[in-house]
């Protein structure tokens, strides 16, 4: 891969792909500062990545592997929760909704909400996620009605202030 068309990846995905990995582990600058680690390893590794059928997706499950080491880093103990190099980032302000759905997302299960983000957000089909993931189709079907069920609750929950269902005052 050229500079230019690195370049261009970047350009065109950066966003998008942060955006995917924000919802699937609910933290903007841990999900920033992973794919941008994930392009920086894409880069040295650009003719793996040549190789890759949708380079996307690789930079994507790097920044999310990334992520879940981390976080496990943290859980065990041997890295500190306060790593920040500079300052902290000021980022624009998000839509309420977005919030809110990230906020339901982090309730589901690692596996339901890596189903949902990468179907629902990224837009990929089923297959594709199948492979990305490394599971069978089916599984991805369950764990996306399963999601789809737990979030509908969630989100109910959230909007109608934990009164879904009973609305008893109506």
């Amino acid at each position: 891969m050229e500079a230019h068309e690195f370049d261009e990846l970047y350009a065109a995905s950066f966003r998008r792909i942060t955006s995917q990995v924000y919802a699937m582990i609910g933290n903007l600058d841990e999900a920033t500062e992973c794919v941008q680690e994930a392009f920086a390893r894409a880069w040295a590794n650009r003719r793996k990545l040549d190789k890759a059928e949708y380079p996307e997706a690789w930079i994507r499950t790097t920044a999310y592997r990334l992520a879940v080491s981390r976080w496990r880093r943290v859980q065990l103990g041997k890295r500190p929760t306060d790593r920040a190099v500079g300052a902290a980032t000021n980022t624009p302000a998000v839509d309420e909704s977005h919030v809110a759905l990230v906020a339901a997302l982090r309730k589901l299960p690692e596996a339901q909400r890596q189903a949902l983000v990468l179907h629902h957000i990224a837009d990929l089909p089923i297959h594709q996620i199948a492979a990305e993931i490394g599971v069978p189709e089916g599984t991805i079907k369950a764990r996306l009605s399963r999601g789809r069920a737990a979030l509908a609750v969630l989100l109910t929950d959230e909007t109608n202030g934990g009164l879904a269902g009973g609305m008893s005052h109506v």
